[in-house]
This record gives C-alpha cells, structure tokens and sequence, in this order.
C-alpha cells in the first residue's frame, strides 16, 4: 500500500458484511432502558409535569425532570462560539439545560428522562406523564423573527436578534458601488436542512461508583473533543469521562457536541448504578439532531463597464434556534471568508445577524458555512452574466485569481498559498463540453425537454486554525518484528481513516499492511485529539503520523548508523529505508528494529500554522419536463485541486458523497415548520425529500492537483469539496434550463412548475 495508490477500502469487508459495531451493538450486563418525553408545542409555559402516576408504573426505575439537574449540580449546555450583540455588548445566551424549565421552546425538547427495565415500560411510562403547556405565539422564520410584531422567543430580550458579525471594509465597499456601471442585486435563502445520517443517535452510559467514573459509548466525531464539556455540565473532572466513539454511521458535522440525551443517560447512569440505553427514534432524529445552514443574505455584487468585480456586499440573516447550540455561532461566520471565492474583489464588507427562532438549534453541516458563501457569490456571478450578456465561464475566468499571484491575499479573511484556478476551469469546460451545450439544449428541446446546463467554482478553507492551531495526535509503537500500533486522534464515521493511515504507514516504515493495527475512538487508549471535521483529517492526523515516524527514524538513526558503520549525521531516511548519503548504502529500518533489544515508540500533537484551500469547478447538466416539472440529472462533472491525492478511489468515494448531499439540499431537502403553530412539517422521510441513487447521473471526477507546502504531505483536503460546490451548480443548472435569473432551493418539480407558469 503506497500514497497515491487506489486502494479498495479495508474497512468495507467487515462494515458490508455486518460486522461493524455501532453503538446500539454495544451491550451490557444489566441494561436499563431510557426514552425521552419531548415537547409537542412550539412555544409556551409548563403549567403541570406530574410523573406521579408514570413513576408507580411496572418496569419504572427512575424519571428525571429539570428540577433533578438541579439537585445533581447538573450545568448548561454552553455556545463555544460568541460573538457582540446587535448593540456591542456580551452576547445573550439563554440557559440551555439538559431538560426544560418553567417553558419549552420547540417542538422535540427534552422535558423528562424516563429509565425503565424494558423500552416497552419506559414507552407506557412515557404515556402516562400529564404535561400541561400554557401554548405562546412563535415564530420560526429567520425573517419573520426580526419583524418588529415578532413574539419574544425570550421574554428578558428585548429582540430576538443574537449576535452581529461583522467582516470587512463597508466604506470601501459603498466607495465601489458609487462607481460601478453595473450591480446586481438578489435575496437567497438558503434552506434549513439537517444530516439524516444513517444511523440515528445512541448512547451507552454507565457509571463506577468506586472509581467516580462515567463511561460514554455514542457515535460520534471525536472522543476528546466533547470530553471536557460534557464533563463540565455533570460537574467533574474530564479525566472522569471515558469517551469511546463506536462505528458511526454519518456525522456531517452533527455529531460533534454534547447533546442533552447524552447528558441525561450519563445522569441516569449515576442515580441509578445501571448502564442506560438511548437509541433515538428516527422521529427524534428529525426533531432534535442539530439542524444547519439556515440564511437569507441579501446580496449585491458591483463590476466597472469592462465585467470586473469591484466590490461585494451581503447581509445575512441566519436562524440560529431557539438556545444557541455549542456551534451554532459558527457555521454563519467562521467561514465567510469563502464569500472572495477564486475572484479578484478588492472590496468585501459582510454583515450577519444571528436570530433566535421557536426550531432546534443549528450546527455545522457538511461544509459549514462554505457552501452557504459559496452559494451566494456563485449565484450572483450567474446573475450578473446573464444581466451583461457574458458566457457565464468567461466572466468567471476574467476575474479569477491566477497561478502566477500565488499566494494571494483577498484582502478579506483568506490568504491562498497555492492553485491554478484557471487551469480548473479550463479542464472542467473541456471534459464537460461545455461549447458543445446549444447543441445538446436543442436536441432536448426537440423531444420537449428543457435542458440547461450549471457552473460553480467553489474554494474552502480546510483543516487549519479556524480560530488557533488545530493540531491532532498520533503515537506509533513499533515491536522488534515490525509490527505497527497507530493510536490515531481523528476519528471516522465513513471516511475510509483505517485505509489512508494504513497506506501512510505502510509507505512510510515499509512494512506490510497486515503489519498495522490502527486504534481510535477511546479516550482512555488514546491519550489525546481533536477530531474528524472540517476535511481535517489526513492534513492534521497525516502531519502527526508524518512527525512521528520521523521521530522513529531519528531514534533508531544512531544503530542504523552504526550497522552502515557511518557518522549519524550521514544518515537519511524515507520510506522505511535508512541511506547513506552520496552513496548506494543502505539498510531497511524493520532490519534495524530487529538489532533493537526493546519496542520503540513515538507521539506527536502537531497541527499546521495555516489552513489550506482545496478548489475545484462543477458542471452539472439537467433536462425538466415543463410539463410537470421533473427534473433528470444528465451530467454531473467535478475538477478538483485537493493536494496531494493519498488514495483517488477514497477521493472520488467523498466527492461523490459531498455531490450527493449538495444536490439533495438543492433539489429537495427542506426542513419544514408550521408558520402558525411552529409544528415540524418533515418529520419523516415521508415529508422530508431525500436523494437516491436514480436522482443522479453519472459523477464524473478528476484531479488536477497543485499541492500546498503548509504541511509535509501536500494535502488540502477533501471531506466538503462536493458539498461546497454542489449547491449553486445544481441551482445554477435549473435556473438556465427554465430561463429565470434565479429561484431559491429546493427546487422541487412543484416550484420549477410554477416558475413555468408564471413565466407563461
């Protein structure tokens, strides 16, 4: 196994053959069963909880209400991310305790916990419970919420605005559009959605009373990441929290914070001495899996008479929910830097006002916040062609950052170190044919198709200091025979980490695959990490496991040295050879491990001083029936500059899976509430839009690679690439086939439809 071959996922045997181990697997001596009743109105204030007759019902063990936290020294689930309020001062944020209080403040919140012997108990328990709810008004759009009528999601504030980001030069910016000759101006909204991850959220929890221990099983993306604030809300020390993250189907960014149910089933675990399951029903997961993206931006972009950009300029309304979840600040801000794009713009100022509504709280999403920039700068270029009479690639091309500017400040949030943006471009135009489309377009409409074809340009930011170092760990054992154990930081939950690392350390030490042992996942093996998000991990877990081989080979250079009867400082080493210098000398280092009398070791945490910025350009073609508005994919194209490529098959597995998921969010997905009475509309698969294998073409992916120098490997990233640049490719494509300047996601057949007729 070498970088840079296609290896068939080592993983997949046991995963396609059932023998992963997902948290429901997981079993325990004793179990108690936990279920949660959640709240079924949008808004108002708990008049009466009696548990009194649930609590005398067979089965019951123990029933948890808000006024148990308090009793248990139970703190709140805290934001990580704060920014000023609308008026400068600290930002508001409501407490958000594990289960309501004296008010709920969405459909699906925790109200009680109850433990039973069986899920059955538990479930008529569940029933018996007397909730009465005093009902408020609520408002769950973003934009109604900021109305001046809009009810007071929190009756101590006097709005329901959060936070305001600000970034950029605003007196540059209006400077720019005094002088532009022309603007182009549009509202995006851009839907909320959530991750449906295959496998739904569980917990596993237990509790040693002699030890003062709890242990966590769950799904997630990291088992250090979330240690210290979990420990922090059952107020002990983290060291007193085992994390261990079984095989997980899906995170997405989703899993990667504390949760309330988590916190009450390690709760549960304590008062009772028994060990908790939790496995959310995939009612809950719609309710109470942290939502995403959620943003209207009004937006304006301003180019001088010849078609180049001169200024930019977007306000952002981002609905955040009803508590500012632990990353909810995050996904709206963090990454408004994508908004510059591959483009010379030379004048960026953003706003983002941050609102609470009557929903769950959001989170990151595949790409968080990158695909929502993204979004917003992509569509307006295709505005603003259409608007000047351009070809949509030209007026891109005109305006992109070249090879030979590298590295290159935007001069608002992003210094680029290195791509070829144009040669992106240029390869994704020919391999899509993009010259040959009029003739495509008019064949399809001969058969009374409509046919257009989408474009984007995405860049991101990836694996770097989003607000510091982001460093991660690995630690290398290595026995006299050669034989590997990797305790890795980063975490997978379908990535294909077992593969990559595997080939990183097999190329790297020389040795055979059957030779590595990969571990993560446990807090308590794993000394420390940080984490699988942000397409992270093979430039932040590589780099570590790069340092620390390179720690090996200075260790074991001294009985390398004296075995090739040199001077150490003669020495060099690469993939698992040690050389002579200048000469043809040189001995294996699995040779040199066997002179050793005893195993060798080494660890790093390591992180990179900067991020990357992986890049690509899609294509997408689709044919609508005018009809009926039906939508048929017909050709989906995708260049990408990722770096240095370890694995292509593993690359092309992520961008397709990215694809997948911008498209789904662009064509259907849409997390729907009442206006009126805040009840979740898509609660099931049956309301919420899903794609499916036959909602795609082929996918057709290539990489043009330019690798950076901010870490050893070259490697910028991977896991959001397809998301990113999904979205306005997608939307991009339906706008040209229907002939409309743009219309807002999803673009369901019903909206194209009456976009039909109301161009009739």
């Amino acid at each position: 196994m070498r970088i840079g071959e296609s290896q068939v996922r080592v993983e997949d045997d046991r995963l396609l053959r059932g023998g992963g181990r997902y948290t429901a697997d997981h079993k325990a001596d004793g179990e108690a069963r936990m279920v949660i009743l959640r709240a079924p109105l949008a808004a108002g204030r708990i008049l009466e909880l009696d548990i009194s007759d649930a609590r005398d019902m067979p089965g019951i063990i123990d029933i948890i209400t808000h006024a148990d936290l308090k009793q248990e020294g139970i703190g709140p689930i805290l934001p990580v991310i704060k920014h000023p309020a609308p008026d400068g001062g600290e930002m508001y944020a409501p407490e958000f305790m594990p289960l309501a209080g004296e008010r709920v403040m969405h459909v699906g919140e925790p109200v009680a916990a109850i433990i039973a012997e069986s899920l059955a108990e538990a479930e008529a328990a569940l029933e018996a419970i007397i909730l009465d709810i005093d009902e408020e008004p609520s408002v769950c759009d973003c934009l109604d919420a900021i109305k001046p009528d809009a009810p007071k999601i929190w009756p101590e504030k006097p709005d329901n605005r959060v936070f305001l980001f600000e970034q950029g030069d605003s007196a540059k910016v209006e400077d720019a559009f005094s002088k532009a000759a022309h603007i182009v101006e549009e509202r995006f909204r851009i839907t909320r959605i959530t991750a449906v991850a295959m496998e739904p959220r569980a917990a596993l929890a237990s509790y040693d009373a002699d030890t003062e221990r709890f242990r966590l099983v769950h799904g997630a993306q990291s088992a250090h990441r979330q240690q210290a604030p979990m420990a922090a809300i059952l107020g002990v020390k983290p060291d007193q929290l085992q994390l261990v993250v079984a095989d997980t189907g899906g995170g997405f960014g989703m899993k990667n914070a504390p949760y309330a149910e988590y916190m009450l089933s390690l709760i549960a675990a304590r008062r009772t001495g028994r060990t908790i399951r939790w496995i959310a029903t995939r009612l809950e997961s719609f309710m109470a899996d942290a939502q995403a993206r959620d943003q209207v931006a009004d937006a304006a972009l301003a180019l001088d008479a010849d078609g180049n950009f001169i200024g930019l300029r977007v306000k952002t309304v981002a609905g955040l929910g009803a508590y500012m979840g632990p990353m909810s600040g995050h996904p709206p801000t963090m990454n408004v830097g994508s908004l510059s794009g591959v483009y010379r713009t030379p004048a960026i100022h953003v706003s983002v006002t941050g609102v609470h509504t009557n929903t769950m709280y959001t989170a990151p999403y595949r790409g968080a916040g990158r695909p929502e920039a993204t979004y917003v700068i992509e569509r307006l270029i295709d505005i603003a062609a259409r608007k000047l009479g351009r070809d949509r690639a030209d007026i891109r091309r005109q305006n992109m950052i070249t090879a030979e500017q590298m590295p290159y400040d935007t001069g608002f949030v992003f210094t680029y170190d290195s791509g070829n943006f144009p040669a992106v471009l240029d390869r994704t135009l020919e391999l899509s044919d993009w010259a040959g489309f009029e003739d495509r377009r008019a064949e399809a409409k001969a058969r009374g198709k409509l046919r257009g074809i989408g474009i984007s340009c995405p860049i991101e930011i990836a694996g770097g200091p989003f607000n510091g170092p982001a460093p991660e760990f690995a630690r290398i054992e290595l026995t006299t025979d050669g034989k590997a154990t990797a305790f890795i930081g980063s975490v997978d939950s379908g990535q294909g980490h077992q593969t990559v690392f595997r080939q990183m350390i097999c190329q790297q030490l020389d040795i055979s695959p059957e030779d590595v042992t990969i571990i993560s996942g446990d807090s308590d093996r794993v000394s420390k990490g940080t984490g699988s998000f942000g397409s992270r991990s093979m430039g932040a877990a590589g780099t570590a496991i790069n340092t620390t081989v390179l720690d090996i080979s200075e260790q074991l250079k001294p009985k390398a040295s004296e075995m090739l009867e040199t001077h150490v400082a003669d020495i060099n080493f690469s993939d698992g050879t040690f050389r002579v210098t200048g000469t043809d000398r040189m001995v294996r280092l699995i040779d040199v491990l066997q002179e050793q009398a005893t195993p060798i070791d080494a660890e790093s945490f390591v992180g990179a001083d900067n991020a990357t910025f992986p890049n690509g350009c899609h294509i997408c073609e689709v044919e609508i029936d005018p009809d009926t508005g039906d939508m048929e994919m017909k050709s989906y194209i995708v260049v990408d500059d990722v770096g240095t490529v370890i694995n292509p098959l593993l690359l092309k597995g992520q961008i397709h899976g990215g694809v997948a998921q911008g498209a789904g969010q662009a064509l259907m997905e849409n997390i729907h509430y009442d206006p009126d009475s805040g009840q979740l509309i898509s609660a099931s698969f049956m309301d919420y839009g899903m794609p499916r294998a036959d909602t795609f073409s082929e996918i057709e992916v290539e990489a043009l690679s330019v690798p950076t120098k901010v870490n050893p490997l070259g490697v910028k990233g991977a896991g959001e690439a397809g998301t990113v640049g999904a979205l306005p490719a997608c939307v991009s494509a339906v706008c040209d086939a229907i002939d409309v300047d743009h219309m807002d996601m999803p673009t369901t057949p019903e909206r194209v439809w009456r976009a039909l007729q109301g161009k009739a």
